[in-house]
């Protein structure tokens, strides 16, 4: 089954109807809602587990899995599955959630003297 087109770039809507024929031809089902919550934040979990042995202070044990590319892949597959699930176009809601962030922070992190170097702390 080959869902990429011919220059391998995917929309995100291709992409919600990529994990929904997969999860219809391969899953048999979607997991319950509820389910794929606790799914999201198992895979947000290995993604914290990565960061925190490749970025932060922890070293990775024996064996462990280190591949964050696939389990960020793994966190937006569940993700956009819960959105499959509950109607949510991931097109209209990322670009209103941009647009709310533009709004809201326009100067906010400008004027953050945290980030700009001007802090006396």
């Amino acid at each position: 089954m080959d869902f990429m087109q011919d220059n391998g770039q995917i929309t995100i809507s291709q992409f919600q109807d990529i994990v929904d024929k997969w999860i219809k031809t391969y899953g048999v089902r979607y997991f319950s809602p509820l389910t794929n919550m606790a799914v999201l934040a198992e895979e947000t979990g290995e993604v914290a587990r990565i960061m925190a042995r490749k970025y932060g202070d922890q070293s990775f044990k024996e064996g462990e899995k280190q591949d964050l590319a696939d389990e960020l892949a793994d966190l937006i597959w569940v993700a956009t599955a819960i959105a499959n699930q509950t109607g949510v176009n991931l097109t209209d809601a990322i670009r209103a959630n941009i647009e709310k962030k533009t709004s809201r922070d326009a100067n906010r992190h400008k004027n953050n003297s945290k980030l700009t170097g001007n802090s006396n702390l």
